[in-house]
């Protein structure tokens, strides 16, 4: 299938089973693609998570029914997976504003949030940088951490922050940053940051040495001020890059960005001319 294909089916998967128990294992494996990039691509292009549009349209729904209907709030919760009342009038709470029984006895307005409707359009050819390299296997030395797909776009950065505050930095400055879920289906992924591990060296207390495998990688070259440089680059791989891709596919579970020294610019980090790069494993179609 191809990925502008599933996204829409994916969508249309998700529309037919609002009401019922889904995540976002069910999606990915009936589009069968592996939870690991589509999460990441469904995240990109869409701008929230499968878990955040599901949570969302089962709201939208909720209070569309309680305005419109004599249902009770108990049997709402009920039907949009909720265990109990008061856990269903918090997260309404949370997206309405109000509380269902407000709701139902001032006639306050809900908000809606309608069904996706995801275009995708392609101008012809590859219109971003990209290279296809072969690299051998190579270990790195790091700081690792368990995140959840749900969660990790907030809480990476702060994995980042703690790691400077904290001194790890002297050890590990962060040439890398590298998600890793071999079995690419997985709830949780480990992410390290790393730098090429010296086997001279020794291992600090509290960080781990990984070894990479030699992969086939497409290498996008990304240039400016971090974090805008890094995300539009990833937003053009999903929305461009991999819906005209004819000769290769995903290959592992793996995906790499690679910084450069932020001293070699004036600016660091938020140079215009900072440079980074995203490898993706792949292989022959």
């Amino acid at each position: 299938m191809e990925w502008a294909d599933a996204i829409s089916e994916a969508v249309n998967f998700m529309e037919s089973h609002i009401t019922e128990h889904i995540t976002m294992y069910d999606v990915a494996n009936h589009v069968n693609i592996s939870p690991f990039y589509f999460h990441k691509g469904f995240s990109i292009l869409c701008g929230f998570s499968i878990a955040e549009y599901i949570r969302n349209r089962r709201m939208a729904l909720a209070g569309e029914e309680l305005i419109t209907s004599d249902i009770t709030v108990m049997e709402l919760a009920m039907k949009y997976g909720y265990d109990s009342s008061d856990s269903f009038t918090k997260a309404f709470s949370r997206f309405h504003g109000y509380t269902p029984l407000a709701v139902r006895r001032n006639q306050t307005m809900v908000k809606t949030f309608a069904p996706l409707k995801l275009t995708i359009s392609l101008k012809g050819g590859y219109i971003m940088d990209y290279r296809i390299v072969k690299k051998e296997a190579f270990t790195v030395l790091g700081v690792s951490k368990e995140f959840r797909y749900e969660n990790a776009k907030q809480e990476i950065p702060l994995f980042w922050q703690e790691h400077y505050s904290s001194g790890k930095g002297e050890s590990v400055c962060g040439m890398f940053g590298i998600n890793i879920d071999p079995q690419m289906g997985n709830e949780t992924f480990e992410y390290l940051i790393a730098d090429v591990y010296h086997p001279s060296a020794d291992i600090p207390d509290g960080f781990a040495v990984r070894m990479i495998p030699a992969f086939t990688w497409a290498v996008f070259p990304c240039r400016g001020a971090l974090p805008n440089a890094l995300q539009d680059v990833n937003t053009k791989i999903f929305s461009e890059w991999l819906p005209a891709l004819q000769d290769y596919e995903f290959a592992a579970g793996y995906c790499v960005e690679m910084y450069d020294a932020p001293d070699k610019y004036p600016k660091g980090t938020d140079d215009e001319n900072y440079y980074t790069e995203i490898w993706i494993p792949v292989k022959k179609k």
